[in-house]
């Protein structure tokens, strides 16, 4: 019986793909935190997590350098971020200890996807190996 590593760790490898394109994401909005005009930017990890599963469900792989590469898909999940502050009259959007405290989390939430695919690959070295 075959064991189709693509599949077994393809939603994995796709949810560290989103959680690092948020971390740019949220670095973007702190890097233009004085840019006057800037508005904060966002991502829905969950819409985006999800989007990722239904297109690896439909079985599309780009198979020609002309085709369109449905991973660039996942942008669309990235939107402006509704401020929970008032206007300082720049219309800056960007409130610094909320994008700091985002970054953390989702750098948390990365470390554990990396330390939970370790685990599975772990797991399955010890299978194919009879145990040892």
């Amino acid at each position: 019986m075959a064991i189709g590593f693509d599949q077994g760790f393809q939603l994995h490898t796709q949810g560290m793909l989103l959680r690092s394109k948020r971390a740019e994401v949220i670095a973007s909005n702190i890097a233009n935190a004085d840019t006057p005009g800037y508005k904060a930017r966002g991502m829905d990890f969950k819409q985006a997590l999800a989007q990722a599963a239904t297109k690896q469900h439909m079985g599309m792989s780009r198979t020609h350098e002309k085709h369109f590469d449905i991973r660039t898909e996942l942008n669309n999940s990235v939107d402006y971020r509704v401020p929970n502050q008032p206007d300082t009259g720049d219309g800056n959007t960007v409130d610094v200890q909320v994008e700091r405290n985002l970054y953390l989390k989702n750098s948390l939430e990365y470390q554990a996807s990396v330390q939970f695919l370790n685990g599975k690959i772990k797991a399955m070295k010890k299978v194919i190996s009879g145990g040892q």
